[in-house]
């Protein structure tokens, strides 16, 4: 499981371990202990560990990663700097934007951050220190409703942007005795179809905005840790061992894709009638949406990528890594 694996255990030196009360609101809770900015740890914040990265609107794009930090770009990725403030030290596992002004980031400690001015500042919605359970990744249909997933089948929901955030209970999967399946990530079709990439090849879905799941079977036994709608409506997963497996019908059935990588996929992204991947030893992925003519690229630095994106305006993706922004080959 990515987070798990690559992120707690090959790469848990990285990973901060400060903590906070379970809210801010609570009496007497302490103060939450805001990000590391650059100018204290690093000469440059995009050559530190960065797990996600995510559209804000228009024309911001915002990356996250070790020890809280946030990073903004307003021209396509060129030049970036560190949001002003952020409520938290922990590492984030990935972000999400609704809309231009709104979005919310996930990691280590369970912690929830959201903003409401394009992610220039984060303030602290959820962090529990009891517990190990770290959220892997965050989906908002709008402003209000919104969902994160983390280990041991934990699926948070909220309806009034992130104010409450509720615990949901899944189904027993096939074959299992109780919900334990870490969910990788929560993503929506094209039709408002929500879809959980989890472990032992399954895959989640919601047909009715969160209130009920299934399981649906990929027929692998892998992880997987990536997902992506594709402008054609079709759903690709992908997890271990570059595994892509893709559905043209809702998630009712999957085919295997052959994606031409051996490293294990953690993102994947949607870019015109294109599905983009990246994964680990530096594999990156392309192909058609219709699940043909994929083809694999490994990087000569074998690099640990974590996230792929596309500006708008612009063919030339942006690649995330456990060594921060790269620059592609």
């Amino acid at each position: 499981m990515l987070k798990k694996i690559l992120m707690s255990a090959a790469l848990s030196t990285l990973c901060a371990t400060h903590g906070f009360a379970q809210s801010t609101g609570e009496a007497g809770a302490p103060q939450p202990v805001l990000a590391v900015q650059a100018a204290h740890a690093w000469a440059n914040p995009t050559q530190t560990m960065l797990l996600d990265a995510t559209h804000a609107g228009p024309s911001r794009l915002v990356a996250v990663g070790d020890h809280g930090v946030v990073i903004l770009s307003d021209d396509e990725g060129r030049s970036w700097r560190q949001a002003r403030q952020v409520a938290a030290s922990s590492t984030l596992s990935a972000v999400y934007f609704a809309d231009a002004q709104h979005g919310w980031a996930v990691g280590q400690e369970g912690v929830i951050l959201a903003s409401t001015d394009c992610g220039e500042t984060w303030s602290l919605q959820r962090s529990v220190l009891t517990v190990d359970q770290p959220l892997f990744s965050v989906y908002f249909k709008d402003a209000q409703h919104g969902w994160a997933v983390g280990l041991w089948s934990l699926l948070l929901a909220t309806d009034d942007g992130g104010h409450t955030w509720k615990p949901q209970t899944l189904p027993i999967p096939p074959g299992g005795k109780k919900a334990d399946r870490n969910l990788f990530k929560i993503f929506a079709g094209r039709d408002g179809t929500l879809y959980i990439a989890a472990e032992q090849g399954f895959v989640l879905r919601s047909r009715d905005g969160g209130t009920t799941w299934e399981y649906r079977s990929t027929g692998n036994k892998g992880s997987l840790w990536a997902g992506t709608a594709a402008a054609d409506g079709s759903i690709f997963v992908g997890g271990l061992l570059g595994h892509l497996y893709r559905s043209a019908d809702g998630g009712d059935t999957w085919g295997a894709v052959d994606s031409g990588s051996s490293g294990s996929i953690t993102g994947l992204a949607a870019s015109g009638n294109q599905v983009l991947g990246v994964g680990l030893d530096g594999f990156m992925l392309k192909g058609a949406d219709d699940g043909s003519k994929f083809a694999a690229h490994q990087r000569a630095d074998r690099a640990a990528l974590t996230a792929v994106l596309v500006p708008d305006g612009t063919s030339a993706p942006l690649l995330f890594s456990k060594d921060g922004l790269l620059k592609t080959e």
